[in-house]
């Protein structure tokens, strides 16, 4: 029964720990059930969540069973109503027989909320939950959902092949949104108009079974993420590449693939290598696995268990002709969708007897119930607040901002002497530097901190102008604002804040551009190739002021969402 408690866990996150449910799922060291077991429960229940809470209710079986919880019982309830294998648990253990005698009264209200909102079957329900387009309960259909992308992996193969081939039966819409307001069974897809090789297909659309997208020949990557590597623009001139944070590794095949279109464009072998750099070995194996899958070996090489901080440029002979560096370090996140901040489980009523009982809840509303407690009956969450568990929330607000604050500064530092250290490169003339975050502390923040630096300043680094960036990118239109330059205090800077604003390129999640929350920014450099007579200490420690913190990029998206 540990897999309810678990994921029951995973969703109050009572210790606050930062990335998204995949990455806390998968990348746990603690849990003793089986990982996808849990996180399939986890993501069933919080889509039928909306469904089972008013079945809970109006069962009335949190009055009758007090070893259930708000959330164990929607956890349960999903797992007997819905799951093939019913509640996995002994027969007599005491949770499953809280739920188990209820079974006829559960099920008899499913099937009345079934019938009534005009399903015909089970399965008929489940296709209306998963692509979620039928109306809601206004009577106003559903906004958009974030669109399923794919980018075509032309290492392998071409856009025109695929729309040939792979999407021969599709219709091409010109409006975005149209394809992100159909089922995902709806076969449409969008060309995008600034990342070239992008295809934007409806949400949940499901490719694993998908010959192309076995053989490599498709990779599933958030449009925003596309943009470091197509801002990098890389040349043959420019020589060798380092990813400096490569893994899960869809940007580091995205800039094999863009290498490998501009040699065919030239009837020539790619001259240009990649050096992958990923310092965690767990990490360095998955990597390896997506470069495979990219069919990129040839381009690629993985440095692994190599911390990119730890390569002196100065005497590295591997790396010596490097002249273009992606980077994107760890961040904190709260860019991306399908983090905790947008996951929610919507939670039946609390049983409370008594005002000063009621009180008492809903000061705990936020706190976690003791969930691995199995006599534990404290409430989740009241009946008409939806659990949203955020890295950046905690009970007491002032505690919050300060604990985010914190964070934000660690995470900065560290970001910051990743892209100073690689502007210590000898032969390096481009950089980009991205996250996914929506912080201007690790954004511009970053930036105009690097700029500032006096390896920027000595070696002649400045930002990558607007009108200068690849034509996708300077159509792009949500860019930084001179007032998230302006809230940088303390640093001492020449730059004209509304070019760098200008520069920095953002995406927002949640909009009809059909992307997470995404900054990036470009760096170049102008002058003569030298060692410079760099002090690497000087620029990790005291310039960049970065504690070592942990390689916490946030989640494996592999080749799927």
């Amino acid at each position: 029964m540990s897999l309810y408690y678990e994921a029951a866990g995973l969703i109050e996150n009572p210790d606050k720990k930062g990335g998204s449910l995949k990455s806390r799922v998968f990348g746990s060291k603690t849990l003793k059930s089986n990982k996808a077991a849990i996180f399939a429960l986890v993501t069933e229940s919080t889509k039928w969540s909306p469904v089972l809470k008013d079945v809970v209710e109006k069962s009335g079986i949190l009055k009758l069973e007090k070893k259930l919880t708000p959330l164990l019982a929607i956890l349960l309830t999903h797992d007997l109503l819905l799951s093939k294998r019913g509640v996995a648990a002994h027969a007599d253990h005491a949770l499953k027989l809280a739920i188990t005698r209820h079974k006829a009264r559960l099920k008899a209200e499913f099937t009345k909320i079934r019938v009534t909102r005009g399903f015909a079957s089970v399965d008929a329900f489940r296709a209306y939950i998963n692509e979620a387009l039928e109306q809601n309960a206004d009577g106003e259909t559903r906004e958009p959902e974030h669109p399923r992308w794919v980018r075509v992996n032309t290492v392998k193969t071409t856009l025109e092949e695929q729309l040939t081939s792979t999407f021969s039966s599709y219709e091409q819409k010109q409006s975005l949104r149209d394809v992100m307001s159909s089922p995902a069974s709806a076969k449409v897809l969008h060309i995008d108009e600034h990342i070239p090789d992008l295809i934007a297909l409806p949400p949940r659309a499901d490719l694993t079974k998908n010959p192309a997208y076995q053989k490599g020949q498709l990779i599933i990557q958030d449009k925003a993420s596309c943009f470091p590597a197509y801002l990098l623009d890389v040349q043959q001139e420019d020589g060798d590449i380092i990813d400096a944070c490569a893994a899960p590794g869809n940007k580091t095949t995205h800039l094999a693939a863009l290498v490998s279109k501009a040699a065919k464009a030239k009837s020539q072998k790619p001259k240009q290598h990649i050096f992958a750099c990923e310092r965690d070995k767990e990490r360095s194996k998955i990597l390896q696995r997506m470069i495979e899958t990219a069919h990129a070996t040839k381009l690629i090489t993985v440095k692994s268990n190599q911390d990119f901080t730890r390569i002196n440029p100065q005497k590295s002979d591997e790396v010596s002709n490097v002249g273009a560096l992606l980077l994107d370090p760890s961040c904190s996140g709260s860019g991306i969708v399908g983090r905790d901040d947008t996951i929610k489980i919507v939670l039946p009523s609390a049983v409370s007897n008594t005002s000063k009982e009621q009180a008492r809840g809903k000061k705990r509303k936020r706190k976690a119930a003791n969930i691995n407690d199995p006599e534990s009956s404290t409430p989740a969450a009241s009946a008409t607040t939806a659990v949203s568990i955020t890295e950046e929330e905690q009970d007491d607000p002032a505690s919050s901002a300060a604990d985010l604050q914190k964070r934000l500064a660690s995470l900065a530092a560290f970001q910051l002497k990743i892209v100073t250290h690689a502007m210590a490169f000898p032969r390096a003339r481009k950089i980009t530097y991205s996250t996914c975050s929506i912080h201007a502390e690790e954004n511009e923040h970053v930036t105009l901190r690097a700029l500032a630096s006096g390896i920027a300043r000595r070696r002649g680094w400045r930002v990558l102008r607007r009108d200068e960036q690849v034509d996708g990118m300077k159509r792009w239109n949500v860019r930084g604002t001179k007032a998230a330059c302006a809230s940088l205090e303390g640093v001492g800077h020449d730059e004209d804040l509304d070019v760098v604003a200008d520069a920095c390129i953002r995406c927002e999640k949640g909009t009809e551009e059909g992307t997470m929350g995404f900054f990036v920014v470009g760096f170049i450099r102008e002058g003569e190739d030298g060692e410079d007579d760099v002090d690497m200490d000087r620029i990790g420690d005291a310039e960049a002021g970065a504690p070592d913190v942990e390689n916490g990029e946030d989640e494996w998206e592999g080749f799927s969402d």
